[in-house]
């Protein structure tokens, strides 16, 4: 059983993304015989943003300078990291209403027609529902369905239709909200979080698509 850990917050220790991945991790390992664990942090190496050249590659031209040259060959590593993964843990924090850029960057290597998924004449199939994908989330404010600032919330909805489109089915998220408010909520928020994601599951070899 192989597990990618993604992690995307610029704020390192004072993370709280990073502390709600580290403990889903933590407790996967505790509940899941022989895990092969592989970790990204894509803040600290973040991949670049896409270009007309990183395009142009793709669709066969050969690429006209080193470092495109190198960061494909990073770009196809971050790749053949989730295809060869059976657990995805990712933390993601809000900034600004949506998910950090270094984080957009690592999906636009992932979401690669022919490989996690393909268009056919019944529309889109996604080729990566056999991946079981758990994402922490912190956001400094409230943004349910019933609250005022719920049409500004681009980070959750996003991810949901990301990880949707190719095929992963049962998105598992652990949030902690209101991170901002004040240190009461922050840690209110932080508490529950923690124990949620001590409390998840243990994942069998033979996890349903």
């Amino acid at each position: 059983m192989k597990l990618l850990h993604i992690d995307a917050s610029i704020l390192g220790g004072n993370s709280v993304s990073r502390q709600l991945s580290a403990a889903a991790v933590e407790r996967l390992r505790k509940t899941t015989p022989d895990l092969d664990m592989t970790y990204r942090d894509i803040s600290a190496t973040p991949l670049s943003h896409l270009t007309g050249e990183h395009l142009a590659a793709a669709h066969g031209a050969t690429p006209e300078t080193p470092a495109v040259r190198e960061d494909i060959a990073a770009s196809a590593a971050a790749l053949d990291e989730f295809l060869a993964a059976d657990i995805v843990v990712v933390g993601a924090p809000m900034y600004n209403f949506t998910i950090p850029s270094q984080l957009k960057a690592w999906i636009d290597r992932i979401l690669v027609a022919g490989k996690t998924f393909k268009y056919s004449e019944k529309g889109v199939e996604g080729l990566a529902g056999n991946k079981r994908v758990i994402v922490t989330i912190s956001r400094g404010g409230f943004y349910g369905a019933d609250t005022p600032a719920a049409a500004g919330e681009h980070l959750e909805t996003y991810l949901r239709w990301v990880f949707g489109f190719i095929g992963v089915k049962d998105l598992e998220i652990i949030a902690a909200d209101g991170v901002q408010v004040g240190p009461d909520q922050r840690e209110k928020a932080l508490v529950g979080a923690l124990a949620a994601a001590g409390a998840l599951p243990a994942v069998s070899g033979q996890r349903a698509a």
